[in-house]
């Protein structure tokens, strides 16, 4: 399929298609060889609330951006390079159906289709583009994600001292390593993640403790030789960064000007395919 797209005219025109509508604030896409595979529009669930996304599958880059004006306009234009691209199908529930997980280093988040044909089409055309994308660069999968953010609907207490109540006055706040929705008391740190950002990051209290352990064995190690018996007293192994940047309001400022999308269930009109891959 990819060879027999690439540098035709009709692909030139879809690509040039797409920089139009992200107009001045995007990147340029097309480049010698990139072959724009499908696109669709899935449900992203955002820090706030589940929002609808253009998505865009080229054969070496996955594109995402906020909906102004349907096959119009699109702005916060994303980027991510597939080579760095995890998929974890999500099970389903009552409430939460066709989902799964876009994992990489610096961002990992949930988006959910219309229908299971969808999710299912996304998933193996994505996880087929990744597999080309290895081989042609001869790199290897990706082990370590960024842990996805906690939405803040999802709790209303910090989830590190179970004791702040969140309200109109007492803020939540999001672990840049865990993910976590925490109270300003419990994320008073600041840690340095070179994988998200030049600059300290939000870290929980525990997360704070583990990163710095995580550091002292890292210097132990420079100084002494790494002996196991040297480092076992410096603390235990930490996981993953969590997404996002040090701005609380990342998702918030992303998705402003959107339009009302009430629900999934309003948003997705029966019967109608909201995905297209070209052949």
């Amino acid at each position: 399929m990819v060879d027999h797209l690439a540098n035709t005219e009709i692909n030139s025109q879809r690509i040039a298609a797409v920089e139009s509508c992200f107009g001045a604030s995007g990147q340029p896409l097309a480049l010698p060889g990139r072959v724009l595979l499908g696109e669709g529009v899935l449900t992203k669930e955002c820090r706030k609330k589940a929002k609808p996304r253009i998505f865009f599958l080229f054969n070496d880059i996955l594109v995402y951006g906020s909906i102004v004006l349907s096959k119009r306009k699109y702005r916060s234009q994303h980027i991510i390079p597939l080579e760095e691209v995890t998929l974890e199908p999500l099970p389903e529930t009552l409430q939460a159906k066709n989902r799964w997980m876009i994992k990489t280093a610096k961002k990992s988040f949930v988006v959910s289709a219309a229908s299971t044909t969808e999710r299912q089409e996304w998933i193996s055309h994505i996880e087929e583009c990744v597999r080309r994308q290895l081989q042609a660069t001869g790199r290897q999968p990706t082990t370590e994600h960024a842990a996805p953010w906690i939405p803040d609907k999802a709790t209303d207490i910090c989830m590190r001292c179970t004791q702040t109540r969140f309200s109109a006055l007492t803020r939540r706040h999001h672990c840049r390593k865990c993910g976590f929705v925490v109270c300003a008391e419990c994320s008073r740190e600041r840690f340095l993640l070179p994988r998200l950002s030049p600059k300290p990051l939000r870290v929980c209290s525990l997360c704070y403790r583990e990163l710095a352990a995580q550091k002292r064995r890292e210097e132990a190690k420079e100084s002494f030789g790494g002996s196991p018996r040297q480092l076992s007293h410096l603390g235990g192994p930490v996981c993953g960064a969590s997404s996002g940047d040090d701005d609380d309001s990342d998702e918030d400022r992303e998705g402003s000007g959107d339009g009302d999308w009430p629900t999934q269930v309003e948003f997705y009109a029966s019967g109608v395919s909201w995905s297209a891959f070209h052949s």
